[in-house]
């Protein structure tokens, strides 16, 4: 490869990169909801597979004392944490193909 070849190449991912964290910041701000079970259960996520809020219908209860609110944010806890060890799991297996230069391509992670 010549060096203006490499420079562009440089440049090239540099641009990447920054597109790629806009993208990121920009899909942290925005929303998908999922409903299950006749509308019952509610889970919103934003765009970087984060657990942002789950609802839970009274009615799915049957009329028992519960403190919803409570149940609702024990649920988001316990899945971003299911969902952040599999995020770090997976990067460890990628580490171990691309001997560490996975932070070499842009938005890999």
């Amino acid at each position: 490869m010549n060096p203006s070849n490499l420079g562009d190449f440089v440049k090239h991912a540099s641009r990447m990169r920054k597109d790629m964290d806009r993208v990121q910041e920009d899909l942290k701000n925005r929303y998908v909801e999922a409903r299950a079970g006749g509308d019952l259960v509610e889970v919103t996520a934003n765009c970087q597979q984060q657990i942002v809020k789950i609802t839970i219908n009274p009615k799915f209860f049957g009329g028992a004392k519960v403190d919803i609110e409570m149940l609702e944010d024990l649920i988001v806890a316990a899945v971003s944490q299911a969902v952040e060890k599999s995020k770090d799991v997976m990067k460890e297996e990628i580490e171990k193909v691309t001997g560490g230069l996975s932070g070499l391509i842009p938005g890999l992670f």
